[in-house]
């Protein structure tokens, strides 16, 4: 079995879970948040929107240079409705699935870098990315999503089975 074939099932699935999650945000409380240091609903929300936008990057090129000396820095979306988050994670998902399986095995062994300024901050296998900084990261993000979903009394989906709030 190809790498790519045995992680789209997984992808699929956490993505699909996400996504669920992210129908559930309201427009009205993008910018509640739990504590003053913490960020918005909103900001969680948009970044688990463009992180599968990571996808296509890490698997075509070796390295991703956030904030590079000749050019302005990388700046995460800031969507102001829940439409629009949903079609921007939709549109990365689609083209993070097409990557991950038209992606020869060979590439995902291959040493990928985020850099910063010019400077390493990152350097792993491209495989260890898509698992660590596409698939855990957003499964860390929306946890943080439905933990603030549930503290405005809105009811959280299901991921791995009934939530709680399905089953009552």
């Amino acid at each position: 079995m190809s790498i790519s074939a045995s992680i789209l099932p997984e992808f699929d699935h956490e993505m699909a879970s996400t996504r669920k999650a992210l129908e559930c945000v309201p427009d009205d409380k993008l910018d509640w948040k739990a504590h003053p240091t913490l960020n918005t609903i909103g900001w969680v929300a948009n970044h688990l929107a463009e992180i599968p936008g990571w996808v296509e990057g890490t698997l075509t090129r070796d390295t991703w240079d956030i904030h590079p000396a000749d050019g302005e820095p990388y700046q995460s979306p800031a969507l102001g409705s829940k439409s629009e988050i949903l079609a921007l994670f939709d549109e990365n998902v689609a083209t993070a699935r097409k990557q991950i399986e038209s992606t020869a095995d060979e590439e995902y062994s291959k040493e990928w870098s985020l850099l910063s300024g010019g400077e390493s901050l990152i350097t792993m296998p491209k495989i260890g990315v898509i698992r660590t900084w596409v698939l855990n990261h957003a499964i860390h993000h929306r946890a943080h999503l439905c933990v603030y979903l549930r503290l405005n009394d809105i009811p959280v989906p299901g991921m791995y089975g009934p939530s709680g709030d399905e089953e009552g």
